[in-house]
């Protein structure tokens, strides 16, 4: 992923996030930590059609778990027994 500088940003304009962007999504740098990415609307909607993707594909793969027995019932107590988690 592209990284540009916020001073960058702020020295020349939204034209060095324009050229950025022509490479992919870009990082914005602020205080030497990555701070922000920047996405063209086209990238946005691609994120976002392919993160609904993989909730539903989680969801069919879930109702098929239900469908064929791939799963149990228990309580939270039972759970947390299981795995040790209180001391």
């Amino acid at each position: 992923m592209r990284t540009i500088p916020a001073r960058e940003i702020k020295r020349r304009g939204i034209g060095a996030v324009d050229e950025a962007l022509r490479e992919g999504p870009v990082h914005v740098i602020r205080n030497d930590e990555p701070a922000y990415v920047i996405l063209t609307g086209v990238q946005y909607e691609e994120l976002m059609a392919d993160r609904h993707e993989a909730y539903l594909a989680h969801v069919r793969e879930s109702l098929e778990d239900m469908k064929h027995g791939r799963f149990r019932v228990t309580t939270a107590q039972e759970l947390i027994d299981e795995f040790g988690l209180e001391d």
